[in-house]
């Protein structure tokens, strides 16, 4: 175990972060460059990605089916707009959940040298998925420009929302590469999971269409609190509902104080395993 960490501290997974950002950026980028390595226009898949399926689901959504976001009458390209706002989060929260479990098996060159920082390669994956969720979030606000003259100013909100569910993703990334040393199914039972979770989150309905009863079961959903807050300021210009971010944002310190934890008491083992 890296004893340089002090497992007490909630700001150890951070301080790991700032420790070894040079190394994350550059890993990071490595990533992202490689995703597209030896494809005719390279990085630009990376903005043409996200275009094409917002084009996709223009025209499915917005001229086919003509779908109207609850009781709200908006444009043909209304819905678009508000879904993808909604599926960029479940993009990034899914890449990062689904690439977690082989995260350390198909690293194990790194996991043989004992000074290099594992705890890197979770920080270095969200930073490659975040860059992703940056790109989406232009093409949005670009569309959302076009097609309604304007965006809400709310916008310079988002990164506040982006910071709140950081901590949740990096310290599932933590818990899910760990287990997937141990657990080789995990990789195919997270797929399934990942899915479920975005039909179980209001990302394809509005939460009004829920009846009353059960709409507060959606917040056990951990994407819930973000695609909403999202939306607000990406969609609707609304301010997010802080009280429920204040508590999301320490919820998910906790989670990734306790999943960085667990990493680092686990990772003896895997040179073991593997």
């Amino acid at each position: 175990m890296n004893s340089t960490y002090r497992l007490r501290d909630p700001l150890s997974p951070y301080r790991a972060l700032v420790r070894h950002f040079p190394l994350v950026i550059q890993m990071a980028r490595r990533d992202v460059i490689g995703r597209y390595r030896g494809s005719f226009i390279g990085l630009l898949w990376s903005f043409f990605n996200p275009l094409l399926m917002l084009g996709v689901y223009t025209l499915v959504f917005g001229l086919i089916f003509k779908s109207r976001w609850g009781t709200q009458d908006g444009g043909q390209f209304e819905f678009a707009v508000i879904l993808f706002a909604g599926l960029n989060i479940n993009t990034m929260f899914a890449e990062c959940a689904n690439r977690a479990p082989m995260l350390i098996v198909d690293n194990t060159n790194f996991v043989k040298k004992i000074v290099f920082p594992l705890e890197t390669l979770s920080w270095s994956t969200l930073c490659s998925a975040l860059f992703h969720l940056a790109i989406s979030t232009v093409v949005l606000l670009v569309f959302s420009l076009v097609v309604r003259g304007s965006i809400p100013w709310t916008v310079v909100l988002f990164p506040i929302v982006a910071a709140v569910f950081i901590p949740y993703v990096v310290g599932l990334i933590w818990l899910l590469a760990s287990l997937g040393v141990f657990l080789r199914d995990l990789k195919q039972a997270i797929g399934i999971i990942t899915a479920m979770l975005m039909f179980l989150a209001p990302i394809f309905y509005s939460k009004e269409l829920i009846p009353l009863p059960y709409r507060n079961l959606l917040y056990l959903n951990p994407l819930t609190v973000i695609v909403e807050a999202s939306r607000d300021v990406l969609v609707w210009g609304h301010m997010p509902n802080w009280t429920m971010l204040a508590l999301y944002a320490v919820a998910s310190s906790l989670f990734a104080w306790a999943s960085f934890s667990w990493f680092e008491r686990t990772r003896r083992g895997f040179a073991d395993v593997l």
